[in-house]
């Protein structure tokens, strides 16, 4: 069995990547700061990233500070470029075959204070940053290009979008009442089983050099036409093709043809 290591694997993504890849024949090393069977390992020193990098073929990179605000500006910025920066030179070290990593929506302008130039929202509309979270996504990928072009290693950056859990759809309903509610990511949303399908595919894809993906549901989180939301809440943002009725507007196009990205789950699969 190939042996991949999954950072960030106490976490809500990382969970569901560990146990998909497992159920797909990979030996996984999990590691985070602690939890029950994980190897423990703080990614801010380089040394205990080539540690638990040795031996395994691939990395899929979960650990960061998920989010802005959980800690102060500078902290998350300064601990998510480091732990990136370490172990992307680990895998370079290393040799490793593939590095697989967690970038951001918010590297391409979220939360939407300033309307989108335009939707869906896809690769090219980056760089965005408005926060310090979002920036040290943006350099961690401006990081990624550098070392894949040392070291010949493919990197494969997900732009994941908000992170969903089956039991989190309960809450759906109560965003439809007011579309602003959920305008900061164009009503956006990614389950977290589509979380794993992207990481694991992210492993064998056909890529070289570094490339980023938008990775989202197939629809939005709304039960209102999406053409209507972006027509209430950004008048005068062109949608640039028919997205269908319900249709997601963060774009998923470039993760369906080059990952084979096929999201399978929806918020409509468990609310009536």
């Amino acid at each position: 069995m190939e042996r991949i290591c999954v950072t960030g694997a106490a976490g809500k993504a990382g969970r569901a990547v560990v146990a998909d890849l497992r159920e797909h024949g990979y030996d996984v090393v999990a590691t985070d700061l602690g939890g029950p069977g994980v190897l423990a390992a703080d990614l801010t020193d380089h040394g205990q990233a080539i540690e638990v990098l040795e031996g395994c073929s691939a990395v899929v990179h979960l650990a960061n500070i998920p989010a802005p605000g959980l800690a102060t500006p500078a902290v998350t910025f300064q601990r998510n470029v480091t732990m990136n920066a370490n172990v992307f030179l680990a895998a370079a070290t290393l040799k490793l075959r593939r590095v697989v990593w967690a970038s951001s929506e918010t590297t391409l302008g979220l939360p939407f204070d300033d309307a989108p130039r335009y939707a869906p929202v896809d690769e090219a509309h980056y760089p965005v940053p408005t926060s310090t979270y979002a920036l040290s996504k943006v350099v961690t990928e401006t990081t990624a290009e550098h070392v894949a072009a040392w070291s010949g290693i493919p990197f494969v950056a997900l732009r994941l979008s908000n992170i969903h859990l089956p039991e989190d759809y309960a809450n759906v309903p109560s965003y439809w009442a007011d579309a602003a509610s959920r305008r900061w990511n164009l009503w956006g949303y990614v389950d977290v089983r589509d979380v794993a399908q992207s990481c694991r595919l992210g492993l064998t894809a056909e890529v070289t050099g570094a490339e980023s993906f938008v990775i989202a549901a197939a629809d939005t989180i709304m039960n209102r036409p999406s053409a209507d939301l972006l027509r209430e809440e950004f008048p005068g943002v062109e949608l640039t093709h028919d997205v269908g009725e319900f249709g997601t507007l963060l774009s998923i196009d470039k993760a369906r043809k080059v990952l084979g990205y096929d999201p399978r789950h929806s918020w409509r699969d468990h609310v009536g």
